[in-house]
């Protein structure tokens, strides 16, 4: 993955809430653009309501795709 596909997703407007499929079957969802960092070799999402963040390695995503709501 890179960090210009992630930048993609963040940069669409309308912000569209999106998920990040991990290679160890991690799923992280960017709810708000302020929630995520892409950085050159990592993203990092930040979870506010529990604060905490979670460091994912471009190498290790598999995909990112719109969160489907209901």
């Amino acid at each position: 993955m890179t960090s210009d596909t992630i930048r993609e997703f963040l940069h669409r407007q309308p912000f569209e809430p999106f998920v990040i499929r991990m290679s160890n079957g991690e799923v992280h969802e960017v709810r708000h653009p302020e929630c995520i960092i892409v950085m050159k070799t990592k993203v990092v999402v930040g979870y506010p309501d529990e604060d905490r963040t979670v460091h994912c390695a471009l190498i290790h995503i598999n995909s990112v795709e719109t969160l489907q709501t209901t």
